[in-house]
């Protein structure tokens, strides 16, 4: 940062006393948190916007090694403790010849104990050095970007998530699949997947219309999103249709999860009167595949589709398996 870079210089003018404590003067009254760490990691520093970022005042950190408790729940280094130790050596011998000093940046979300919330930091660390060349302290100053990165991940999710109905959207399904594959792959697992399809939606979309669709598709997605694992994937893959990712799940596992799905999905007793069963059920093709480089992604796709086909045809409201298990 470039506050970092004029501090650090002010700081190690030698001979010039006067700049060094207008330079703490400076570093006391910015508005950036800034806090400063001697060789032993012992806190010389820590402004009145570290204070406010961190809830901690001055003189509750100023000559200890707690400024870590500051940041996180459990110990572990600042930026500024990282290069201290990588530095170590320089504190007892002086720098030979004057080149651009390397800082340490870095951004992750901190514990925040005092203030009793997380927030999202991005640090800069400095070295600063004395009049006789040698490494002194280390400066780092602190941004909060908590609101940038909610953001962010609220940017991304919305990538990923279908609008409707909250769950993984296609482009999230098929980055899934792929990322599951390949581990399915390395580990020799097997790899299931479930697509489901909401039986004659159509004629229910037509004597409901499009808000009732939705609603139904909402009811049904909650209900599919029920029955998931803490590693498995339930996507909206299209209109009515839906995709389960069920890793390392064989396939009699897999038709067990299915027939929960279709239970599930009755039970909501969601009238459609123009559907046989006078209700709003679902229709599951199951497949599952030992990932080799014999056989993709795509095939487990298309096996599972062709078995949705044939519980559409032999009646709907049913799981169906493929004739043969892929190898």
């Amino acid at each position: 940062m470039t506050s970092t870079t004029t501090i650090q210089r002010l700081m190690d003018s030698s001979g010039a006393p006067a700049d060094r404590a207008f330079a703490h003067q400076l570093m006391e009254t910015l508005a950036i948190p800034i806090f400063v760490l001697d060789t032993t990691s012992r806190v010389m520093l820590w402004n009145r916007a570290c204070e406010r970022l961190t809830g901690v005042p001055a003189r509750d950190i100023i000559g200890t090694r707690d400024h870590w408790r500051s940041f996180f729940e459990e110990r572990r280094p600042t930026l500024a403790d990282l290069l201290i130790e990588e530095r170590a050596g320089e504190a007892h011998r002086p720098r030979i010849g004057l080149p651009d000093d390397p800082h340490l940046s870095a951004e992750s979300w901190c514990d925040m104990p005092r203030v009793g919330r997380r927030r999202y930091l991005a640090a800069d660390a400095s070295p600063i050095y004395d009049e006789r060349g040698r490494l002194a302290a280390v400066v780092e100053t602190l941004r909060d970007m908590t609101d940038e990165k909610l953001a962010q991940i609220a940017l991304e999710q919305l990538a990923t998530r279908d609008g409707l109905t909250g769950l993984a959207n296609r482009r999230c399904f098929d980055e899934t699949l792929h990322a599951e594959w390949a581990r399915a792959l390395r580990q020799r697992q097997p790899l299931s997947l479930l697509m489901v399809d909401v039986d004659n939606f159509k004629a229910y979309n037509d004597a409901n219309g499009h808000l009732g669709g939705d609603e139904c598709l909402k009811r049904i997605a909650t209900a599919v999103a029920s029955e998931m694992r803490a590693n498995d994937l339930v996507a909206r893959y299209g209109g009515e249709e839906f995709a389960v990712i069920l890793p390392n799940q064989s396939l009699k596992g897999a038709a067990s999860v299915a027939e929960r799905i279709r239970t599930r999905v009755e039970q909501l007793q969601v009238p459609n009167r123009l559907a046989p069963a006078q209700r709003v059920t679902v229709s599951i093709g199951a497949a599952t595949a030992i990932a080799s480089p014999d056989n993709s992604a795509s095939e487990l796709v298309a096996i599972a589709d062709a078995a949705l086909y044939r519980a559409k045809h032999m009646g709907r409201n049913r799981i169906s398996l493929p004739l043969t298990e892929p190898a």
